[in-house]
């Protein structure tokens, strides 16, 4: 019997149901305008914050581990020169791969924050209605038009030429048929951030006094004359003050003018030329009336805007996703339930208990829910999927707080930064394969499909491979030692040329995209799992072969199927028996004819 979400009221929007996401690490995209690259001066108030010491940026291509002159002369060791590491990403380098994205076959993107920020990740925003400058054409005079402004009274916003070049890029995401959704870092702001800083100057003579959480106005704190609460303990992520409902009123006001100026720039009433959507950084540290109040505001300059949170804790996402605050979250458990039937080697699911898990998911939110979510297996907070699998005898991706530090090399210096091998690239595609078929909308972290691999933050975060570059090898271990045998790093043109593929199935088909989905088998001694998905007369059956050999593969379906990984090889049903070969760490994706 076929299965569909819980039936109640959808409210998400249908065309992030059918989305394939890609999520972009702006720094570490492409630089495609090196005449706005960062500057020292532009790391000030980002950690470790030593400005004295000598710095550049960073070239594109060297090896990850290895110091490059500037950083064995500041003496600051690799972790802490990782942190002042720039690339130059921007704006430009990725309006200049949107041909490689379109061909790739993604159709939304979400772009980790591009607001003015001092860090490499921009998670402290100086603003919310500023790009950072040095993803712009003209960093300085950016500055001195925002230096004219009244950063909380959007009667005195203007648009920098950075701002103009992100509205020029939603536009030609738009001309193509994509979405674009923005990173809302609505939790807190940076130690450079107007409000922030006028605070510190002024103190409680600061119209900014109540905007965040001073708890002792008596007590100096390493960046301000007084105390306050920083996220999660961190001094550099000034938390955002909150009453019983939310944002009290100075940052809520700041934070609704600064999402109608990206959802509809020119004020006109027509959301177009504005970004889709908004991903919700630690959505869980606001309270929920804020989130109530911002949806209504959302949805009345664009039903159609998508809104996704980041919520990680087990089933600590139920209660914002019943219609009045988010569409989805980042699908983290999904990727749990993954990591542990396909790679996880201590933590191991049988085909059976995968299933089972699959279901909880799907039936735990209303209808419509499920398709909308974003289906991930990694991010710029995790490992990267190669690495996982290279790691699989030592992860638990569940254990979300014992897993974050223990697939960090600094914290861990037995997790292995390998290259991966043939089989265990197989097993990705494999992975991958159930991300492009299975309930949800999948989303690929830059760079997995061209062959990228790295421990935790901040390994996974390395400059995009392609395939015009020549890129050093991996020579240096992370302790500083020498590898035994260099690791080539280059763009992988089979593993994207797979990615591609999947997508384009993906693409094609409607029961894939939104259809129905019914378990077919669920095999724990072979290692086998498949399921059906259907929609508007379209069948198509997913068969994952989860172990190191082909295997024949007994279904009960009736008719003729054709395998579109396989040059459309056809399976012929006997007396409603459907025998097929999946391969060894593979699948098959067969359509019915």
């Amino acid at each position: 019997m076929s299965e569909s979400p819980n039936p109640s009221h959808d409210f998400v929007p249908e065309w992030a149901k059918r989305a394939v996401w890609y999520q972009i690490f702006p720094d570490r995209f492409h630089n495609g305008d090196p005449a706005n690259d960062p500057t020292l001066e532009s790391l000030f108030f980002s950690y470790p914050h030593d400005y004295s010491m000598p710095w550049q940026v960073h070239p594109w291509t060297a090896d990850w581990y290895a110091l490059q002159p500037y950083e064995r002369a500041n003496g600051l060791g690799l972790w802490k020169s990782v942190q002042r590491r720039r690339y130059g990403g921007d704006l430009q380098g990725i309006l200049d791969k949107l041909d490689y994205l379109q061909d790739l076959g993604v159709t939304a993107l979400y772009l980790n924050p591009v607001f003015d920020a001092a860090s490499l990740h921009k998670y402290d925003g100086n603003t919310y209605h500023h790009v950072d400058v040095h993803l712009g054409p003209d960093p300085l005079g950016d500055r001195r038009l925002i230096a004219a402004e009244t950063p909380d009274d959007p009667r005195t916003w203007v648009w920098t030429a950075a701002d103009k070049l992100m509205l020029r890029l939603i536009a030609e995401v738009h001309r193509r048929g994509m979405r674009l959704v923005f990173d809302g870092v609505f939790n807190h702001l940076g130690l450079n951030s107007f409000a922030f800083r006028d605070l510190v100057g002024k103190g409680q003579a600061s119209r900014f006094k109540d905007w965040f959480k001073v708890t002792d106005w008596e007590t100096p704190s390493r960046f301000a004359p007084f105390t306050y609460s920083g996220w999660f303990g961190n001094p550099e992520l000034p938390e955002l003050n909150q009453d019983a409902n939310g944002h009290v009123a100075g940052p809520k006001d700041y934070i609704f003018a600064c999402t109608r100026r990206w959802m509809d720039p020119d004020g006109d009433g027509d959301p177009r030329d504005g970004v889709d959507g908004w991903r919700l950084d630690v959505a869980f540290c606001v309270r929920h009336g804020f989130w109530k109040d911002w949806r209504r505001h959302v949805k009345a300059i664009n039903p159609e805007a998508y809104l996704v949170a980041e919520i990680v804790l087990e089933d600590a996402d139920e209660p914002y996703l019943q219609g009045d605050e988010f569409d989805a979250v980042m699908n983290y458990r999904w990727a749990f339930a993954c990591a542990e039937f396909f790679a996880e080697s201590r933590h191991r699911k049988t085909a059976t208990e995968f299933d089972r898990e699959l279901r909880r998911l799907r039936a735990a939110h209303p209808a419509g829910v499920a398709y909308g979510m974003q289906n991930l297996l990694d991010s710029h907070d995790t490992t990267r999927l190669a690495s996982l699998i290279v790691n699989r005898q030592q992860a638990h991706f569940r254990n979300w707080k014992e897993f974050q530090p223990n697939s960090t090399v600094a914290n861990n210096p037995a997790y292995d930064t390998r290259r991966p091998t043939a089989a265990e690239r197989a097993l990705q595609k494999l992975m991958v394969l159930f991300q492009m078929t299975d309930v949800g909308a999948p989303m690929l972290y830059y760079g997995d499909e061209a062959g990228m691999w790295g421990a935790n933050d901040p390994c996974c975060r390395k400059p995009m491979l392609w395939p015009e570059f020549a890129y050093d090898p991996e020579a240096v271990l992370p302790d500083g030692r020498p590898r035994a045998a260099p690791e080539p790093v280059a763009f992988d043109p089979e593993l994207h040329a797979y990615y591609r593929r999947l997508i384009a199935v993906r693409r094609a088909s409607p029961a894939l995209q939104v259809g129905a989905v019914e378990t077919l088998l669920a095999d724990d001694a072979a290692g086998v799992y498949a399921f059906l998905r259907t929609h508007a007369g379209e069948r198509v059956a997913v068969v994952l072969n989860n172990q190191p050999a082909a295997q024949a593969v007994t279904l009960e379906l009736a008719g003729s199927w054709a395998d579109a990984l396989a040059g459309e090889r056809v399976y012929a049903a006997q007396a409603g028996r459907l025998r097929v070969e999946a391969p060894a760490l593979g699948g098959c994706i067969l359509k019915a004819s």
